[in-house]
């Protein structure tokens, strides 16, 4: 037999594995992937939310169209840039699709219905229905104006951006995560807003997954048939996730109260109520004239006694976090953005608010104010702060 011809120290034949030494680290394959790096940090789910509520906030003071449509674009960028890969994340084009939704009917009241708003410009003349003596100041059909088709649009969009904003917080935050971070007294109504909130996407999800299921099968799984047919496997999927959710709560002991003495219920009790209705007056001091001189401090004292009432509350409700959310400087600096963009938008509408509340009567066409859209934005800074998370 002829003798294998021997190689070098330190060499390998061509195809053969390396063998790692003992107490160290197999090498990495040649051309393969790289190895990917430890997780890090997510942002706290809080920030997100004052985000999103804070474009929100911002697009309640305006109803320039232009501003409109560059907050929802912002909210766009962001939501494209950062959301995970998550089922909750898919509901955004759903918010998105409901507030369409929401434009439409408005613009179609306004066509049906009629509008408040006196106009020159007469689009269409519909044939009017008499109605009687007690429905007097509602129409149906008659003269419809350009006038009030952009009063419509304007109002519409407005209630589309707030829809749109609070669609883009369902998309980046984590609801479980942010439930943990809710204080002990809230944690029970927590749950059960974190179970409403979740119920939407998890729907999505399953009907999406069905209908691709009934296309890979050759099935219909649009129209009438194929909404009754995809309709019933996620009614039985809810139901079967709602009770393994419920067998799962109690098994954690969801609903239990440690004992706490009598003083401290009727203390918790007092502060809380005391601290709302606080809350509520302040409120209607700073919306109204008169009491602009106390409609501040009794605001936050209203806070502060209604903060002391939920930290003696949760002492009722003891629970342990694993892993706790930090709020660290990228938090900050996300919530600041939308804060920055809501309050800048608010002094704008102060100072310039023919720019911002573009007039109908007569029809004008909308400017676009410069230093209110750089105010907008300041709400991509998340985009750059927060990269996305690998898939």
């Amino acid at each position: 037999m002829a003798s294998r011809p021997s190689r070098p120290a330190g060499t390998r034949a061509a195809g053969e594995v390396p063998v790692p030494k003992r107490g160290g680290t197999p090498p990495a394959p040649a051309g393969g992937p790289t190895p990917r790096p430890g997780p890090r940090a997510q942002l706290h789910p809080g920030a997100w939310w004052l985000w999103a509520l804070s474009l929100g906030t911002a697009a309640t003071r305006t109803t320039n169209p232009l501003l409109l449509t560059l907050l929802i674009a912002t909210s766009a960028y962001v939501v494209a840039t950062c959301r995970p890969n998550t089922p909750w994340a898919r509901s955004y084009s759903a918010f998105v699709k409901l507030a369409l939704a929401v434009l439409v009917i408005r613009l179609f009241f306004a066509v049906a219905l009629g509008s408040p708003i006196p106009g020159t410009h007469v689009i269409v003349t519909l044939p009017e229905v008499p109605l009687p003596d007690w429905a007097q100041g509602i129409r149906l059909g008659g003269t419809v104006t350009a006038e009030a088709l952009v009063f419509a649009l304007y109002d519409g969009l407005k209630l589309a951006t707030l829809l749109i904003c609070v669609g883009a917080a369902n998309a980046l935050a984590n609801p479980t995560r942010l439930l943990k971070s809710l204080p002990g007294a809230l944690y029970e109504m927590g749950v059960a807003v974190v179970v409403a909130l979740t119920f939407a996407p998890n729907l999505i999800a399953d009907v999406q997954r069905l209908r691709a299921a009934r296309r890979l099968r050759g099935r219909p799984d649009r129209g009438v048939r194929g909404l009754l047919h995809v309709g019933l496997p996620v009614l039985e999927g809810a139901l079967e996730r709602s009770v393994a959710l419920a067998a799962a709560m109690d098994a954690r002991g969801y609903g239990r109260t440690a004992q706490v003495p009598a003083p401290v219920r009727r203390t918790t009790t007092a502060l809380t109520l005391g601290g709302l209705l606080g809350v509520c007056a302040g409120t209607y001091g700073l919306l109204t004239a008169q009491g602009a001189t106390y409609g501040l401090p009794v605001l936050l004292a209203g806070l502060a006694a209604a903060l002391a009432g939920l930290w003696l509350g949760g002492r009722r409700t003891p629970r342990t976090r694993y892993r706790p959310d930090r709020w660290d400087a990228r938090a900050w600096l996300v919530t600041g953005s939308g804060v920055a963009v809501a309050a800048l938008l608010t002094l704008a509408a102060s100072r310039d608010p023919e720019a911002l509340h573009p007039g109908v009567v007569p029809l004008v066409a909308p400017t676009f104010p410069l230093w209110p859209a750089a105010a907008v934005l300041l709400g991509l800074l998340p985009a750059f702060v927060i990269p996305k998370e690998p898939s």
